[in-house]
């Protein structure tokens, strides 16, 4: 990369990322801690992605959701999935006009910029099917007519733990939709104490305020593209991507715990957040600690581990830290 691109790169990285500061600010006062968390939902909205929260309740997931809408100019919904919820309930259904005895179509709540699904794993197969093809091709069908979905798009999910009561899996092609997932923990002691004094309150700030538009987004987004990744990075994204297939050439112990591995939309992802990573951290081109940080996450939720992985007590995410301890780092 020849120095007068990397300064053009430079200085539109500067001119096009100066609103996520604002961001991270904002939802700041409303969501204390976390920081991890946020730099995701991010990173999601930059990709134009999907993302899953997973952790336990009362880890503010809802509420970190809410204050990245709140920030934003752009339609917003929620929608509460419980195990009666109904495909029509998401999408919408046709309804009959006896005046003129005509069917018109009365669009769901499906239809937002952002679409907050509450408890996702709560709902049943077939509500999850209806959401797989607005996840996937960003538009909805309804009786014999495709509606387009609004642009930007993006489902930002959350679930509890699937052992908790009333819960189901997710289904394996919908899981890989999601750009991530982020498993969101307890807060450290400093930080529960924070949020003790600032929401031990019968009004509690909820609330964030404008700070960007959809159109900064997009132009953001056109930065993201035109980020350099050296051609050795590119080799070692499709190397871990890899590896998940065939643990046991790097790690014999490995091969028996991993009955599938991460899909090609892994690859294609995992390029895609870290190159959105450089972009927040004002680089024009990813390091390597982009993608290392970054590959749990899109990678945790794209594993079918093996009976061999549950009776050993192994995680998803155990073996890709022992994967990415094996795969040498260019």
């Amino acid at each position: 990369m020849s120095e007068e691109t990397n300064h053009k790169l430079n200085t539109e990285n500067e001119a096009s990322n100066n609103w996520i500061e604002g961001l991270k600010q904002e939802i700041a006062t409303v969501l204390i801690g976390q920081e991890a968390l946020v730099d995701r939902l991010i990173i999601c909205l930059l990709c134009n992605g999907h993302i899953l929260l997973e952790g336990m309740p009362g880890v503010a997931k809802t509420l970190a959701v809410k204050a990245l809408s709140g920030a934003l100019d752009a339609d917003f919904s929620r929608l509460q999935f419980t195990p009666d919820l109904l495909p029509a309930d998401l999408i919408g259904t046709m309804i009959y006009n006896p005046g003129d005895q005509t069917f018109s179509a009365k669009l769901g709540p499906i239809f937002a910029n952002l679409v907050l699904a509450d408890e996702i794993n709560r709902a049943p197969a077939k509500v999850q099917s209806a959401l797989l093809e607005s996840m996937q091709e960003r538009q909805v069908t309804i009786g014999d007519t495709t509606y387009p979905l609004p642009e930007p798009f993006l489902v930002l999910a959350t679930q509890n733990p699937v052992d908790q009561e009333g819960t189901y899996r997710l289904p394996e092609a919908q899981l890989d939709r999601f750009l991530l997932k982020v498993l969101v923990d307890y807060p450290s002691a400093d930080e529960e104490l924070a949020v003790l004094r600032s929401m031990a309150t019968t009004s509690p700030k909820m609330e964030t305020s404008l700070v960007t538009s959809p159109e900064q987004i997009a132009k953001s987004r056109e930065a993201i593209n035109n980020l350099y990744i050296d051609p050795v990075l590119e080799k070692y994204i499709v190397t871990i991507v890899h590896a998940t297939r065939d643990a046991k050439k790097y790690d014999p112990s490995l091969g028996s715990l991993i009955r599938a591995g991460a899909s090609p939309r892994a690859t294609i992802n995992l390029a895609l957040a870290s190159k959105a990573r450089a972009f927040m951290e004002g680089r024009n081109h990813v390091i390597p600690q982009d993608i290392k940080d970054l590959a749990p996450d899109v990678l945790r939720h794209r594993l079918l581990l093996s009976y061999e992985a549950e009776a050993e007590q192994k995680s998803a995410d155990d073996i890709i830290a022992a994967l990415l301890e094996k795969v040498p780092v260019p």
